[in-house]
């Protein structure tokens, strides 16, 4: 059974270019460990709740956009010996600083329940 790796992040506006930059160059050592997909995804459409919603969960400040991404992997497996190896690894320290407030990001991991597609 596949394995989703889900995101949220709070990524300065004027950083959207430097975000795209360091995912992409984040991509091949990721599918390099096992993970088959990946999609990151600017809000456009992203209103404050009163309760809850995205950008109270990430702290949301002025200037800055809420990211949605996430990675498929084939199971969970794959995924927990990949991130053991990039906290590891000398050359993920190379790929540079992230573009945007660590301590503000927010994942988890999911099992598919349903899905459909056209």
């Amino acid at each position: 059974m596949s394995y989703v790796q889900g995101f949220l992040a709070a990524v300065p506006a004027d950083r959207k270019e430097a975000y795209k930059a360091f995912s992409e160059a984040v991509w091949p050592p990721m599918r390099e460990m096992g993970c088959l997909s990946y999609q990151e995804n600017w809000g456009v459409d992203v209103a404050p709740g009163t309760l809850t919603s995205f950008p109270q969960a990430v702290k949301l400040e002025e200037g800055e956009v809420v990211v949605f991404s996430w990675l498929i992997w084939p199971d969970r497996a794959t995924c927990d010996a990949a991130w053991a190896k990039m906290t590891s690894d000398p050359g993920m320290a190379g790929m540079g600083d992230m573009p945007f407030d660590g301590a503000r990001m927010m994942w988890g991991g999911f099992e598919p329940l349903t899905s459909a597609s056209a």
